[in-house]
This record gives C-alpha cells, structure tokens and sequence, in this order.
C-alpha cells in the first residue's frame, strides 16, 4: 500500500510519455497489453466482439488514439470511427461505439471537433446505434459537456461519461438528467481542488451519483469492476423496482471475465468495453495506474511471450 501512490503517478506519467507511445507502436502488443486490448484493426476487433456476443455479452468499442494534434490526423480518426460504425453494423455485432474527442480535434478547435462529431453521431443515428463520448481530464470537462449538449439538439443517441472523484460530478448528474450516462470513479490524477482524493470519499460519491441517476429515470450503465459496488446497486434497483431495462452493468475488456458471466447468468445486461488499436500504450498505462494488482497482472503477460 504504500508503493500504491508512487506506482500510480509513475504509471500515469508514462501514459502521458509522448515518446513511449511512438516506441510502443513499433512493439506491438507486448507487456501484456494483448490481454486487455482486442487488437490492432476492426478485423480483429469485430472478430473479438463475435466472441463475447456468444457469451451472452454485449460491447462498446473503442478505437485508442492519444496526442492527436493535427487537422489530418484528427480527420483520419473520423473517418475510422464511421468505418468502425459501418463494420458493426455490416457484421450484426451487438455493439456501441465509444471515442475520445481530444482524438477528433477537440484541442485544435471546439468547433472543428463538433463538425467531426457530428458526422460520426450522425452516421451512428443511420444505423440506429449509440455512441458514447468518453470523458478525459478535467481541463476537458466542461467542452465535453458543451459539445454534448449541442449534440443533443438534434441526436439523442449520444451520451457521455461522469467521474465520480470529481466533486462536481453530483451537479453534474442533475443537469444531465434524461440522458444515458456511463457512471466510473475515474482514472486520471487530479489536483485536490477539483477531485477527492480519499477512496472513501469517491467510493460514496460514486454510489450517490448511481441513485440519483437511477432515481431521476435515466438510463444508467455502472462501469465498475468492484464487486462491493454492483452488489449495493443490485439491492438499490430491487428494493427501488426499477426495471434491469433501465441500467446496465459495464467492465473493460480482459478484467474479470468470471464476474461478468456470473452477472449475465443473473438476467442483467452486462456490457464489455472493448478497446482496439495501434495506438494502445496510453490506454494500458493507465490500467496500470489505477490498480497495483494490474502491474503483476501485465509482467505476467510479458514473461508468457
């Protein structure tokens, strides 16, 4: 426990490494990374979401990107999120997509990234399929927010993501009330001034901002791996009736496979976010950074190669 903070900060330093993510395209997924990452193209993505769709799992799919700051490249990451949106569709996958703006533009110009936006949200609409935005470090909060409420006056198949650690998540909730959001505690390290610190503290948070949105009757999915928490949410809808129609349970890709099934064996939608791409190492590093169980968990993965 108390190497945890400085293995976290390490992690996280590595996941902001512009160099490391360049080297990390050349490995290939190694360190472990294959294990928690379905791949390096939508081939190999589509095919990994077939698996889980078998097993009675539904996806979301997430094409990794980090440091997009170019107009060209930012474009390139649109157009493959309409190729992913398109390959979903042309395979019968049960499966949303989920994307980071900051991919799409969103640190060149607002405007440009809500153009970009607008096309994938627009194609996903054609389709009849949802897409998640994913939120990132507090200094992007509140664009998110912004670009999603422009989105939402003319798509209602969007949605986005609130971190419980941040202390503005509960007014949050309440202004966003009606829409699908997915609920986690959060994994970037942030200053005292905006987000809790104490695992406690964050941990209550997360559960409160669960019943309100449960309560509000809005669509609800509880990305959360801690066993403690969806028992506590389990209990909330039963005592409360509200229908499993109206949440969903969400874990990432690789990360525990047995509680998922033993949760779609229980009747409730349980969703896999599944991540895929060349541009894997922020992702990964991240993982690392939010549990030390997933540091032996990766060393594991690299002394099996």
């Amino acid at each position: 426990m108390i190497l945890q903070q400085p293995m976290r900060i390490f992690f996280m330093f590595l996941s902001k490494n512009k160099t490391m993510n360049v080297a990390a395209k050349k490995w290939g997924l190694k360190i472990g990374a294959s294990q928690v990452v379905a791949g390096k193209n939508i081939e190999s993505a589509i095919a990994k979401v077939k698996e889980l769709n078998t097993l009675g799992l539904t996806c979301t799919l997430d094409h990794l990107g980090e440091f997009v700051d170019s107009k060209e490249e930012a474009l390139e990451a649109t157009e493959y999120c309409i190729k992913t949106l398109e390959a979903i569709a042309s395979s019968g996958v049960d499966c949303n997509l989920s994307l980071k703006m900051t991919q799409l533009g969103l640190d060149i110009s607002e405007e440009f990234c809500l153009e970009n936006m607008r096309r994938i949200v627009g194609t996903a609409k054609q389709y009849n399929n949802f897409v998640r935005i994913d939120m990132e470090d507090y200094l992007h909060c509140q664009q998110t927010l912004d670009i999603l409420k422009e989105l939402r006056k003319d798509y209602d198949n969007v949605g986005t993501v609130i971190q419980a650690y941040l202390k503005r998540a509960e007014d949050d909730i309440k202004s966003l009330k009606g829409i699908s959001l997915r609920l986690v505690k959060g994994a970037y390290k942030e200053s005292p001034e905006v987000a809790f610190q104490d695992k406690d503290k964050i941990d209550e948070n997360y559960f409160n901002i669960i019943k309100e949105h449960l309560l509000s009757g809005s669509y609800t999915a509880i990305a959360s791996h801690d066993h403690q928490i969806i028992e506590k949410v389990i209990t909330f809808v039963k005592e409360n009736q509200i229908e499993s129609s109206q949440f969903e349970f969400q874990m990432l890709y690789g990360f525990r496979t047995d509680l998922q099934q033993e949760l779609v064996k229980a009747g409730y939608t349980m969703r896999v976010y599944v991540p895929f791409g060349q541009d894997w190492f922020g992702y990964f590093m991240r993982r690392m950074a939010e549990r030390p169980q997933n540091v032996s968990f990766a060393l594991r993965g690299l002394l099996s190669k």
